[in-house]
């Protein structure tokens, strides 16, 4: 069977293993995992089940017997672990990691917009075409139709399932590299540090678990010493192809993936040019051009309406997308040096690495991401200076993996040394294979505490039915529906026909009205310029009549809200704004522009008030 074929099948697989995980844990009203321990019990038997297949796949590929049926078995039990790793402990609640709040709210607000629309529409704007890449969000879209889903209700287990399928994707990537069963660990020890650290940002997620075999293939590609010009083609188109759907899906992992391949292609260039003088820079340089060709033709996907908008629209007079600047990306991440398990994994990594630069084309493709990851580190805290960053804490997740992969070779070279030094004392080697069981599974089953606070915001959100995964009061949020409903009666047709401002902007991540004014400036597409939507809110505020209001609105150059919704407070109806403050830290600065209520006393408004909330239709 060809890889692409290989990976479809794994695919399907992985699918359809998540998806009965996650309706079998859908059938039990279970408690919720922030005030009972039963799901975290259920979390780690299911996790050590599907550790002990993994164990089994890797005792029959390394026999090679059953060969088939171990893929079949790798394959299932992979995404099985990925599915009760999340899903268990999600299982009483229908949202997410992290809920639906901060950036988790602009993710689901986007998989809303995809589901309701195939277009590549902006998540909050009208009229204007998606600045953020589209991809996982679009393919979501399509599963939350295909199962006649919300978008805000599909996020859950379409995120789940994508990892599952992406991990599995990843273990196939890996065998076609490696040996059949060193690549079910390694996989599966990626797969941990992914649901562990990089799970809540699932449209990253499904590349980081992809990054460390792209990265071996990609160097197997460009540095070929020794062998035909005409072999390695192969890993240069499937790198391009990697590039392609990392540009959209994330565009920060594009740039790195980029920026790492380009760097292992300039030093497959001089260690060319010195064993075979200049012209040998040529080739991998070739390879480089043509792996950038495939990759941007697959970009332009989703990525050219945004071009094509930008050549008449007004850009914002700076861009905020790149404005934070938390700790974490103010130093160097260090992890080989922390004491725990993925410390101790990451420092034997680092061993490994620096061990087998000279012999091993797996440490060198590493080594070299690795080298990536912190020469990014330095360069986004060195334009500091210029009053960006480069996102790079955003990154960890990446170089966890990377030398996380990079100490699973470590460890079976070690266990294969100490087994030879010991004459094969089947003693030792079955101290060796139970510390390396014992250690995934302490490892996993710490996943669910890792992502303690993303899992409890999960359950203490409100959702878009009105509720709470922990059975206590809702929040403001269990009245969007009436909201929904009111602006529906007023102005009847689809939800996309309607511009709504408002500070609660959670309310556009369960129902696909636009926005006139997004989250903060940070998510905000630069076409729809949000400090000048900003400064037009406050001017509209300070209007001294509702004549002058609607004038006001009237001269906007764009098209205004059609609903407001607002919160009531004591002197007028309120809207709680942001702005960039970078670089500060927090980056946002939270203020309150307040309407007074004489403003839309006037036929041309209609006042409907629904819970804290005041929701004002323009109808003339």
């Amino acid at each position: 069977m060809s890889t692409a074929g290989e990976m479809g099948l794994a695919a399907v697989v992985a699918a359809a293993v998540a998806a009965a995980g996650l309706i079998a844990f859908g059938l039990v009203d279970w408690p919720a995992f922030n005030s009972s321990n039963v799901t975290q019990a259920l979390t780690t038997v299911g996790q050590v089940v599907t550790l002990a297949a993994l164990a089994l796949s890797v005792w029959l590929l390394r026999a090679r017997r059953a060969v088939v049926a171990a893929k079949l078995l790798s394959w299932g039990a992979l995404s099985g672990f990925v599915t009760v790793t999340l899903g268990m402990p999600l299982a009483a609640t229908k949202l997410y990691l992290h809920g639906i709040s901060v950036d988790q709210e602009f993710r689901t607000e986007f998989l809303t917009r995809m589901t309701d629309t195939a277009r590549l529409d902006d998540m909050t704007y009208a009229d204007l075409p998606s600045f953020y890449p589209a991809g996982w969000f679009w393919v979501g879209g399509r599963v939350a139709n295909l199962l006649g889903m919300e978008g805000w209700e599909a996020f859950k287990p379409y995120a789940i399932a994508s990892i599952a399928v992406a991990a599995v994707v990843s273990l196939v990537l890996w065998s076609k590299l490696i040996r059949d069963h060193v690549a079910v660990l390694v996989a599966t020890a990626v797969t941990a540090i992914a649901l562990a650290y990089a799970s809540p940002e699932p449209y990253s997620a499904v590349l980081v678990v992809l990054l460390p075999p792209v990265l071996v293939l990609a160097w197997g590609g460009l540095y070929r010493p020794g062998r035909s010009g005409a072999d390695g083609w192969g890993a240069i188109v499937g790198t391009g192809i990697f590039l392609g759907i990392a540009a959209t899906f994330y565009t920060l992992y594009l740039g790195w993936a980029a920026f790492a391949v380009t760097l292992m292609a300039v030093l497959a260039a001089a260690l060319a040019v010195r064993a075979n003088g200049m012209r040998a820079a040529l080739d991998p340089l070739l390879r480089l051009a043509v792996a950038g060709v495939i990759a941007g033709l697959i970009a332009l996907i989703v990525w050219l309406p945004y071009l094509d908008a930008m050549r008449t629209g007004a850009t914002a007079s700076s861009g905020t997308a790149l404005h934070y600047l938390p700790d974490a990306g103010a130093r160097l991440p260090l992890p080989m040096f922390h004491f725990s398990l993925i410390g101790g994994l990451c420092l034997l990594g680092t061993v490994w690495l620096v061990g087998r630069a000279a012999s091993s084309r797996r440490a060198q493709a590493l080594g070299i991401g690795v080298v990536a990851v912190y020469a990014w580190w330095l360069l986004s805290m060195a334009v500091t200076a210029i009053g960006n960053t480069l996102l790079s804490f955003r990154l960890e997740p990446v170089l966890l993996v990377l030398l996380g992969a990079a100490g699973v070779f470590g460890f079976l070279d070690f266990a294969r040394w100490t087994i030879l030094a010991t004459s094969e004392n089947p003693r030792v080697r079955a101290a060796i294979v139970a510390i390396g069981a014992l250690g995934a599974v302490a490892f996993a089953q710490n996943i669910p505490q890792v992502l303690a606070s993303e899992i409890t915001t999960a359950y203490t959100d409100t959702d878009g039915n009105g509720e709470r995964g922990d059975k206590r009061p809702p929040g403001a949020a269990s009245y969007y529906d009436e909201v929904d409903a009111a602006i529906t009666a007023q102005r009847p047709g689809p939800r996309s026909d309607t511009v709504v401002l408002t500070a609660d902007t959670s309310f556009l991540s369960f129902y696909p009205y636009f926005g006139f004014q997004g989250l903060t400036s940070h998510y905000a597409n630069p076409l729809a310029q949000f400090d000048r939507r900003a400064d037009a809110i406050a001017e509209w505020a300070e209007a001294e009549s509702p004549d002058a209001l609607v004038q006001a609105m009237d001269e906007s150059p764009w098209r205004t809200p059609d609903v407001f919704v607002f919160r009531k407070g004591s002197d007028g109806y309120t809207l709680r704004l942001a702005e960039d403050v970078y670089p500060n830290d927090p980056n946002v600065r939270r203020y309150t522009v307040t309407f007074p209520e004489k403003l839309f006393d006037d036929p041309r408004f209609t006042t409907t008030e629904v819970g804290p909330f005041v929701i004002v239709t323009r109808v003339g």
